[in-house]
Parts: structure tokens; sequence; C-alpha cells
């Protein structure tokens, strides 16, 4: 009778062991998802009240605005539907791109851009337009440039689409945008990113944005070729010789086979 009352105990503690740490854990991931959409929410409100306040001067001004609207709407529908602290983070990440067009919007119209905004650094890795380029590709016309005008009235702050980077610049048209929808690039794009960036300073090789490396990252394609190719020959030598010598000899045939030692 009383190993039985002790193993009741014992089950009893268990269990409720376990619901504690449950209602913990289900604690701790609440207050993290309210921390991370408080964080989110005050973004989406600045962003809010600087697309509600603003009116472009400008073609550049409008089309920067415009993307910042689509951003905003787009980080009210994810904020509400966020259920966890990781969902939350991208309502936040939606809203910081809008504020960096109300920034590029800001600017178009000669306007102080403001503070600078949090990972700023960060999309920069993308690299920027640093001159006025002016390219056809497939019969088709593109210009980039660091600053907005009447022929590139379209933003974009840097970062990463479909896993490469596009610089942050205006351009004549948003080409990343097929990729940012599809998820894919076309199989153009890396002719039409050579053709506009080739041997700008700070941005990424068309080789290098093929393999979706940064600029300053080049080396990495070489490094990674050199090391899988020292790795296949000291595979192969090692494999060659080693095997070579002991199946071929004596160790094989005689006892050593039996322990796998030089084998």
């Amino acid at each position: 009778m009383g190993t039985t009352i002790t193993v009741i105990v014992l089950l009893v503690l268990i269990v409720g062991g376990i619901a504690y740490f449950a209602k913990a854990q289900a604690a701790t991931r609440r207050r993290q998802l309210d921390d991370a959409k408080a964080d989110a929410r005050r973004l989406v409100e600045r962003l809010g009240g600087q697309v509600l306040n603003l009116v472009g001067s400008n073609e550049p001004a409008k089309q920067a605005l415009a993307d910042a609207s689509e951003r905003y709407n787009a980080a009210g529908s994810q904020l509400e539907q966020a259920q966890t602290a990781e969902q939350a983070k991208l309502v936040k990440e939606t809203a910081l791109e809008g504020l960096y067009y109300v920034r590029a919007a800001r600017e178009a119209m000669g306007m102080d851009p403001g503070p600078k905004l949090p990972e700023e650094t960060e999309r920069e890795r993308a690299g920027k337009v640093t001159e006025h380029r002016s390219v056809d590709v497939e019969g088709r016309h593109y210009e980039a440039s660091p600053n907005p005008g009447d022929n590139t009235p379209y933003y974009y702050p840097g970062g990463r689409v479909a896993g490469r980077p596009v610089p942050q610049g205006w351009y004549s048209e948003p080409w990343w945008k097929p990729a940012l929808v599809a998820g894919a690039w076309g199989l153009g794009s890396m002719f039409l990113f050579s053709a506009m960036f080739s041997g700008m300073a700070g941005i990424a090789s068309a080789e290098a944005w093929e393999s979706g490396y940064d600029a300053g990252q080049e080396d990495a394609i070489g490094d990674a070729g050199g090391d899988m190719g020292d790795a296949g020959g000291d595979a192969g030598g090692d494999f060659g010789g080693d095997m070579g010598g002991d199946f071929g000899g004596g160790d094989f045939g005689g006892g050593d086979f039996g322990g796998f030692g030089d084998f």
C-alpha cells in the first residue's frame, strides 16, 4: 500500500510539474508576442502618420509614397493576424520598409528625410547605385540613378529579393518586382544586372549576384571551388593510396582483415 501511495504522489507531482512548465512556457510566448506586436505597432503607427500627412509634389515622391502606403496596408493586415513573435517581427520589417519609402519621398521633395532608420547598414550591404546608368537589354530600356528624376521615379531601399541583392537607388521601372511576386528570378535577370551594374563600385559582380552573394563576397566563389577541389584531391589521393596499398597488398588476404584495422 505504501509503495502504491508513493507512486501516485510521484505521478501527481510529475503531471503537476508538466502542467506548470507548459503554463509558464505559454505565458512566456504570450509576453514575447505582446512585446513584439507593441514594437511593430509603433513603427506601423509612425508609417501611417507619414503616409496620411504627406502629399507627393513630383512623380518620384508620389510613387514612393504609393509604395509606402502599400506597405502600411500590408503591415496593418499582418499585425491583426500575427499569432507569434516571429510573425510580429515580419510586421516590423514591412513597416520599416515603408518608412524607407517615406524617407525617399521626402528627399525627392527636398525635405529633411528625418533620423536614420534601424538596420539601415544591413540594407546597404546590397550596395547603392552611385552613378547614372542607361542600358538596353532584350529590346527594353532601363535606367538607374542615385537620385530621383523623371526617368527614374521608382525607388528601392536596398535588400534581398528572392535570395539576391538589389542595390538601393532610383530606377526607370521596378525590375525586381516579378521576382518579388514569383519568388524566383527570370532567365535574363543576370544579363540585366550585369548590363546595369557592371563595374559600379560597391555592387556585386554578375557572377556573385547570380550566386546570391553581396558585394565583397566574390572571393567566396573561388574559395568554395578551391576548397572543394582540394577536398576532392585529398580524398582521391588518400582513398586511392590507402586502399590501393592495403587492399592490393597482403593485409586484405591475411589475418588483419578480420579486425578491420589495416583495411
